[in-house]
């Protein structure tokens, strides 16, 4: 039996969707009319659209990409259609911790009273030999997931090669990733011997410094607000040259999965005045 169909005020009047939408979605091939008139172009659609054109309002309600949503009503069996939904599902749930943590943040920054109370110190780095990853990035993408990647890599070629790490996992950022958002990174692990170059793992030889450092404990969502206790510090205290700055993984992955007792410190190339 041919469904009842009606002009696209109605249709849009009876399923809360712009004409302006409406039109759009026959544009992309999301929901095209039962019958367009060919003189006019005015569209009519089926009583039997209505329920489809309800599922994809709830979609976009959930924030659902018009491709996934296509993807979602196009499938050839149940299966693939809920493997699409999961998938979106997941990545709202992620978006939701991510939004909480900011909150979270914020709150945490709207309360305090002043600055991280971690202990700054001045300390100077002997010239460290390393394996390394270098690479370009950017710091609008996923920082971490490079970064964990990188040092997971280059600890599997130590292990390969029977070398034995010497100190704490570390960072080298240049300044162009704070300004720029995008820049040179190094990321190291400190060993034993010489290591023989595989894929992106090379050898190098970690220059000296003098730093001034904190350390950040957590997750690197906050790392931020120990940058900017240390900046203050380096500022007061008229110390910072030019070089990039640095981090030391004293704890992380390897050590645990509970990013609340990940241990980071964080170094600021200073000229000390004193031993």
């Amino acid at each position: 039996m041919t469904a009842t169909t009606i002009g696209i005020g109605d249709f849009s009047r009876a399923t809360h969707l712009t004409i302006k939408t409406l039109r759009h979605y026959h544009r992309i091939g999301l929901l095209e009319p039962e019958e367009i008139d060919e003189s006019t172009g005015y569209r009519r659609y089926g009583t039997d659209q209505i329920p489809q054109a309800l599922i994809i309002s709830r979609f976009r309600a959930l924030d659902m990409p018009l491709d996934a949503i296509r993807e979602v009503i196009t499938a050839p069996d149940l299966e693939t259609r809920n493997a699409v939904i999961t998938a979106h599902l997941e990545r709202l749930e992620t978006a939701l911790a991510h939004t909480r943590s900011a909150a979270e943040s914020l709150r945490g920054l709207l309360t305090a009273t002043g600055p991280p109370s971690a202990r700054i110190e001045q300390i100077q780095i002997p010239a460290t030999a390393a394996a390394a990853v270098t690479a370009t990035i950017i710091t609008d993408h996923d920082t971490t997931a490079w970064l964990l990647g990188a040092l997971a890599e280059l600890r599997a070629t130590l292990q390969a090669q029977g070398l034995q790490t010497t100190g704490p996992a570390g960072g080298i950022f240049s300044d162009e990733l704070f300004t720029e958002a995008r820049g040179e990174a190094t990321v190291f692990v400190p060993c034993t011997d010489r290591l023989e170059p595989v894929g992106r793992v090379h050898p190098v030889i970690v220059a000296a410094a003098e730093l001034a450092t904190i350390v950040h404990l957590g997750t690197h969502t906050e790392i931020d607000r120990s940058y900017g206790a240390l900046a203050t510090y380096v500022a007061e205290h008229a110390l910072a040259i030019p070089g990039p700055l640095r981090e030391y993984y004293l704890t992380d992955l390897a050590s645990t999965p509970d990013q609340a007792e990940w241990r980071t410190r964080i170094g600021w190339p200073i000229f000390q005045t004193k031993p």
